[in-house]
């Protein structure tokens, strides 16, 4: 999945630390992360080790900076839901990184007072917006203006959900937290299922996380609703092109909050709490849970009602104007 981002952004890797080994708790990766940054702090000797968002290997990189007295900066600072265990690890990740980092780039100016309220200086703190944003845009920019590439994706996406894809009304779903595993993981499928039988001409569309746990929950209830597709993870011009097709989004990740919102599409989180609560004040974005009848209901009501689905589709997206690397990179030019 990693792969196929770096590819699309046109980047190249300089040093894989390949980590990954099916069925590792957070304990073993923990360790590997740091054991193989480490490795490469000694042969780069960097000035600045750069992290971004709340991952178990920025807090790695955070850790390491401190160990070898080297400055850290954090690329979107500052989220907070206040719930240790919501989302997890990303919730402890993030308030230890702020802990750990010189300088912090919060994407909005919510952000920026929760880290001042933990008593972060505020001119180590700049309010960048986000660089989800600056990705999304310069994808969309580029598709629009590729006809080959539009093409190409247009033909990619109808080989699996038909000719007539866009036609009926779409809903994209992502949905892959660790702490929903279980019951609660349960509940969001069934509620999909039944989503699916209310809405029989809308196509559910459910490009699914490789984590094993996500597959063999999801497959065991969806795999054989008719109106249901079950994708492998889209690269992400092809997710931004579904993306910018559908008609909302339900899902439990971070990142889609900040970039549905940036092509008007509501969005549905199937979670009880958010980092991002800019989105539920600007009225783009609601909290649905992970009950059965909370998800299915937020759906049904939004799918059934103009008036509602309008007034999610009109506010102004909070968390960014593409311009947040530039902004990041004047700032660390000056230090």
């Amino acid at each position: 999945m990693l792969a196929q981002a770096i590819e699309s952004m046109g980047l190249t890797v300089d040093v894989d630390l390949d980590v990954m080994i099916a069925g590792q708790n957070l304990a073993t990766l923990t360790s590997s992360i740091v054991r193989g940054l480490q490795s490469q702090i000694d042969v780069w000797k960097p000035d600045l080790i750069l992290v971004q968002g709340d991952t178990t290997s920025a807090l790695c990189g955070a850790l390491v900076g401190l160990y070898n007295h080297i400055k850290v900066a954090h690329v979107e600072a500052g989220l907070r839901t206040f719930n240790r265990e919501s989302p997890f690890p990303e919730e402890i990740n993030r308030e230890l990184i702020s802990r750990l980092a010189d300088w912090h780039f919060a994407p909005t100016n919510l952000a920026k007072e929760n880290l001042v309220k933990e008593g972060i200086a505020p001119d180590r703190i700049l309010v960048s917006g986000n660089t989800v944003i600056d990705a999304l845009l310069q994808k969309l920019n580029e598709i629009e203006k590729d006809s080959e590439l539009k093409a190409s994706l247009e033909k990619k996406i109808s080989n699996v959900l038909g000719n007539d894809w866009g036609s009926n009304g779409l809903v994209l779903i992502t949905g892959h937290r660790r702490e929903s595993f279980g019951e609660q993981f349960e509940n969001i499928c069934l509620a999909i299922l039944d989503l699916s039988k209310y809405f029989p001409n809308i196509k559910f569309v459910y490009p699914v996380h490789l984590n094993p746990q996500v597959q063999k929950t999801v497959r065991n209830y969806l795999e054989k609703q008719e109106n249901i597709y079950l994708l492998p993870p889209l690269d992400y011009e092809a997710f931004l092109y579904v993306l910018s097709k559908s008609k909302l989004v339900l899902t439990d990740s971070g990142g889609i909050q900040e970039e549905a919102p940036s092509l008007h599409k509501p969005v549905l989180v199937m979670r009880d709490n958010t980092e991002r609560p800019e989105g539920l004040t600007a009225g783009v974005m609601k909290l649905v849970g992970t009950h059965r009848n909370s998800i299915f209901e937020g759906v049904r009501d939004l799918l059934s009602s103009e008036s509602l689905y309008h007034s999610m589709t009109t506010g102004e997206n909070p968390y960014g104007d593409g311009f947040a690397a530039s902004r990041i990179v004047d700032f660390l030019a000056t230090k």
